[in-house]
């Protein structure tokens, strides 16, 4: 063992784990058939000393046989204890990542709760009321300002005067229009 050997990670540990559970358990698939193999073989073998006539070879043959099956069985069990343990190793990974996630998210939490001060965030969020509602009173202002100097009686008149000359062009006379306005209104009285 090399003691100047860096330590594995545990996802390097799990990987590794990973690997020799599944060789393990492919060790322990390729026996079970090979044991399944023999059974048959010793089935067959059963079948043939029992035509004989010959009892003493076929109760051999028979504990043989039961002793083969309770191989294979423990077999299974070994192979399902194998993949439970994968499952486990797995899972513990898994609770591991999680927790190394929750301890970030901690770390990130305290360190927002740190910057965010109730005291100093209701300061902020104050100056930018009294900004917000100074930038108000500064916009009304001014569009009135805007409002005073574009409202003068000359742009009145112009636009009189840019208004009768498009009726005009179009052959509408205003006067006329404002009488048959009245006429009708008066006719629907």
């Amino acid at each position: 063992m090399n003691i100047f050997a860096k330590k594995p990670t545990a996802k390097e540990a799990l990987r590794s784990s990973k690997r020799e559970m599944t060789n393990a358990t492919r060790g322990i698939e390729k026996e079970i058939g090979a044991l399944q193999l023999e059974e048959k073989k010793l089935v067959a073998e059963i079948k043939r000393t029992a035509k004989t006539g010959n009892e003493a070879a076929t109760k051999i043959l028979a504990r043989q046989l039961v002793r083969l099956r309770q191989q294979i069985a423990n077999l299974q069990g070994s192979r399902a204890q194998m993949r439970g343990i994968a499952t486990h190793t797995q899972a513990m990974y898994a609770n591991t990542a999680v927790s190394t996630g929750m301890k970030g998210a901690s770390k990130a939490m305290a360190a927002m709760n740190k910057q965010m001060a109730p005291a100093k965030q209701a300061k902020v969020i104050q100056e930018f009321q009294r900004q917000s509602a100074q930038m108000d009173m500064t916009t009304e202002m001014m569009s009135d300002a805007i409002d005073d100097a574009l409202d003068n009686d000359e742009a009145e008149e112009e636009t009189d005067e840019l208004t009768n000359q498009v009726l005009d062009e179009i052959g509408v006379d205003v006067a006329s229009q404002v009488i048959i306005s009245y006429n009708l209104f008066a006719w629907c009285l």
